[in-house]
């Protein structure tokens, strides 16, 4: 197995690791030559069973990468190994949840079928509950099997659950199917399809001048119900919280096809909300080697330490232990900037956290004037 990870399949000398999006042919191909090189290993003359080596998705084996040409910097994962063994009490069952979950992909790869990670771990819950008691064991393994084979998830049959949505000036057309007008889509958008080759195949127009991230689905409700993108010519999109691959695939392929207009970030002024809307700029580690693949050139809009002037003392609540765990992730890694920085530290010092709906403090109406307010002094960093 030492080998495979050697091969021209799987081996790369570059110093940062990604996964390749595969036709479902060359992952099955790529699933066969784990399985013979198991076996391999296993009928020599000598047998033994070696470890599974996988790229290492702690944060200590990430690095930053960061545009020549463009404003957008990504997090990959470097050549530092985690294995994945049979001889250890500890990772034998990790090891045999990596082939029960490549089983399972190659059956869908064959029958040319997709699933959600969800509908994944009730399949392998039913067939082998002894290994699989929970849906975080099945994200670990998949992103195992994406580590081994270098390819990503959509790539193994497995589709993307998606929450978020999207309103706004911008067309939206399927393959064959008539254009969708999201501006006309009422206060609560149109719902992201988790199908990430189904909005690769999407047809994009828009006449929008900017287009915002939004943090919370209330608030996009709110915006979406104002009709704030008649104001300001705009695309409103959210993941309703931490953002999952479906919302930040379909903001990556705006940022592409309309890479004039500025993406900016509307979330929440404590660790939590700076943390979204740095995954969205940069990525994540617990993606592993897809960490980097929907990275877009996101603005933080606000709420920034600016604007507490605006929030009654009476809205700023104290932080909670995990904002602080949060902070002093962030603080640790090198994706964060000096005036994000800055921000954070301001956070952690004041000791309080301010909310977006702090703002209705001026009226329900108040919250379309600060958008447009900071846009037009493009106060955004």
């Amino acid at each position: 197995m030492a080998n495979l990870c050697k091969s021209s399949l799987f081996y790369s000398d570059q110093h940062l690791c990604y996964a390749d999006i595969l036709p479902p042919s060359e992952v099955r191909a790529r699933i066969e030559v784990a399985v013979l090189n198991f076996l391999k290993i296993l009928n020599s003359p000598v047998p033994a069973i070696t470890d599974l080596p996988l790229i290492n998705r702690r944060s200590n084996n990430s690095r930053v990468s960061r545009g020549l040409l463009a404003d957008v910097s990504s997090i990959f994962l470097s050549h530092s190994f985690c294995t994945r063994s049979l001889m250890k009490a500890n990772a034998t069952k990790a090891f045999i949840r990596v082939w029960k979950v490549m089983e399972v992909c190659f059956q869908l790869l064959v029958k040319e079928k997709r699933v959600t990670q969800r509908e994944l771990f009730y399949k392998l819950l039913c067939s082998s509950p002894e290994y699989f008691t929970s849906e975080l064991q099945v994200n670990r393994t998949i992103q195992d099997v994406v580590a081994l084979l270098r390819c990503s998830r959509y790539s193994l049959g497995i589709m993307a659950s998606s929450r978020g949505a999207v309103a706004g000036r911008l067309l939206l057309q399927e393959p064959g199917q008539e254009i969708l007008d999201c501006s006309a889509c009422g206060s609560s958008g149109h719902a992201i399809t988790g199908d990430l080759n189904l909005l690769e195949k999407l047809v994009i127009q828009t006449d929008a001048r900017y287009i915002t991230v939004v943090e919370k689905h209330a608030i996009f409700h709110r915006l979406a119900e104002d009709c704030i993108f008649n104001q300001i010519p705009s695309i409103l999109i959210t993941a309703k919280g931490y953002p999952d691959i479906a919302t930040r695939f379909l903001l990556h392929r705006m940022s592409q096809a309309f890479p004039d207009l500025p993406i900016l970030a509307l979330v929440d002024w404590n660790p939590a909300g700076l943390a979204i809307l740095c995954t969205f700029k940069f990525g994540s580690i617990g993606m592993g080697l897809e960490a980097y693949r929907y990275a877009c050139n996101v603005k933080w809009l606000g709420l920034r330490g600016g604007d507490l002037k605006l929030i009654p003392e009476e809205s700023l609540v104290p932080l909670k232990p995990r904002d602080l765990q949060i902070a002093k992730s962030l603080m640790s890694s090198e994706i964060l900037q000096e005036n994000y920085k800055e921000e954070l530290e301001i956070m952690v010092q004041s000791g309080r956290r301010a909310e977006i709906e702090a703002l209705y403090f001026h009226g329900y109406d108040f919250l379309g004037k600060y958008i447009a307010r900071k846009i037009v002094q493009a106060d955004y960093i």
